[in-house]
C-alpha cells in the first residue's frame, strides 16, 4: 500500500486540525432562508463545486502541484479571487492551521498560504511532496470539500445520514470532471459565477443566530 496516499487523506480528513468544520460557505444563509430538501442543497454543493471555488480552488491546487510552480505568486492570486472578506478569511485560515500542523508533522518550512495552495505547496514541493497523480490529489481535495458541505447541511438542515451519504456519493462524477478539467487548466482559466454562494457567504454575518463562521 501506498503511504502517500494515506497521508494525503490524513491531511484531508475532517480530523486535520484546519478548522473547517467550522466553515459552511455560505450555505447556512441557504438554509437559514428555507431551503432544507436534499435536493436543494445538493444542487447548491454542485454549484459552487462547478462554478465557484470548488473549481477555483482545483486549478489553483493543480497549478501549485506543477514542477517549478511560483507557489507565492499563485497564493497571492488566490487571495486576490476570493470574492468577499469572508471567502478570504476561510481559504487564508484554514490554509495557515493546514501548513502548520504539516510542517509540525513533517519538519517542512511551509508558509501560510490560502488552502489549496498550502496543500499543493505541501503536497508537490519536488523531492519532499507525495508521489501522487495531479488528479488524484485534485480530486481528493474537491472530496474534502464537498464532504465538509454536506456535513454542514446535515448538522443544520438536518439531513439524514444515509440521505446525506447519498448527495456526496452523487457528486462524485462532478468532482471527477472538475478534477480532469483542472489538470490541463491555467490561471487565466479560472472565472466563477456562483454569485449566489458569495452573497450568501457576505449576508451570514447578519444571522441572528449562527452555527458556522460562514
Amino acid at each position: 500500500m501506498r503511504t502517500d496516499l494515506l497521508t494525503l487523506v490524513q491531511w484531508l480528513s475532517p480530523a486535520f486540525p484546519t478548522g473547517g468544520y467550522a466553515y459552511s460557505h455560505g450555505l447556512e444563509v441557504v438554509m437559514a432562508e428555507g431551503e432544507r430538501s436534499g435536493h436543494g442543497l445538493r444542487a447548491c454543493i454542485e454549484t459552487v463545486l462547478r462554478f465557484g471555488s470548488g473549481r477555483a480552488d482545483a486549478v489553483l491546487l493543480a497549478l501549485a502541484l506543477r514542477q517549478g510552480a511560483d507557489i507565492a505568486a499563485l497564493d497571492a492570486a488566490a487571495r486576490a479571487m476570493a470574492g468577499t472578506k469572508e471567502r478570504l478569511s476561510e481559504t487564508v485560515e484554514q490554509g495557515a492551521a493546514f501548513a502548520r500542523t504539516v510542517a509540525a508533522l513533517t519538519g517542512r518550512n511551509l508558509s501560510a498560504r490560502a488552502l489549496p495552495v498550502a496543500v499543493g505547496e505541501a503536497a508537490g514541493n519536488a523531492g519532499a511532496g507525495l508521489d501522487l497523480p495531479v488528479e488524484e490529489i485534485v480530486a481528493l481535495y474537491l472530496h474534502a470539500f464537498a464532504a465538509n458541505l454536506v456535513a454542514a447541511a446535515t448538522r443544520f438542515a438536518p439531513l439524514g445520514q444515509t440521505e446525506a451519504q447519498g448527495m456526496l456519493a452523487s457528486l462524485h462524477p462532478v468532482i471527477a470532471t472538475i478534477a480532469a478539467g483542472a489538470v490541463m487548466a491555467e490561471l487565466d482559466d479560472i472565472g466563477t459565477s456562483a454569485f449566489g454562494a458569495e452573497l450568501a457567504a457576505m449576508r451570514h454575518e447578519e444571522l441572528d443566530v449562527r452555527i458556522f463562521k460562514t
